[in-house]
């Protein structure tokens, strides 16, 4: 595939699943497509330290896991990312009722697939979701290269 932004080489991507697995899989299908800055763990009590250190630009997250749910997860992920970013979370899990697709949209994730997953369809609603991540990047450099360049109004205030 071919794809804006150069996301294959930007992109930071973060996984967080209990089951090596299912990790092994989505590290397959995205080095297939040239996505190598992947960071993942099986512990979710590791996950915001790796969503920091790696600031990641997507975070595929399962929702049954040991210790720490996804749901702790999505509200942790939506304190962190907060009102002024946009950093996408893709719920990815084998829990197939409306209830919990509704409860993980309304915490924060911005896509939602139900496992077993389509790998093609996963790894285009991953592609979907980083463009808008990096075009939102974009669009808020340039707001604040806008505001910077703007004349001051106001003489006395900084």
């Amino acid at each position: 595939m071919n794809f804006p932004f150069d996301l294959a080489s930007e992109a930071q991507i973060l996984i967080i699943d209990d089951e090596p697995a299912n990790i092994a899989l989505l590290e397959r299908l995205l080095r297939r497509e040239r996505f190598d800055r992947i960071a993942s763990t099986t512990d979710p009590r590791e996950a915001t330290a790796l969503f920091t250190k790696h600031k990641a630009d997507i975070i595929l997250l399962d929702l049954l896991m040991p210790h720490l749910d996804g749901f702790a997860l999505l509200d942790q992920f939506t304190r962190l990312i907060g009102p002024d970013d946009f950093i996408p979370i893709l719920v990815l899990t084998a829990d197939v009722t409306t209830e919990t697709r509704r409860r993980a949209l309304s915490l924060g994730a911005k896509d939602f697939l139900v496992k077993p997953i389509d790998t093609v369809e996963t790894v285009l609603r991953i592609v979907n979701l980083l463009e808008t991540r990096f075009l939102f990047k974009a669009l808020k450099t340039a707001t604040l290269e806008n505001l910077a360049a703007q004349p001051n109004d106001f003489p006395g205030l900084k």
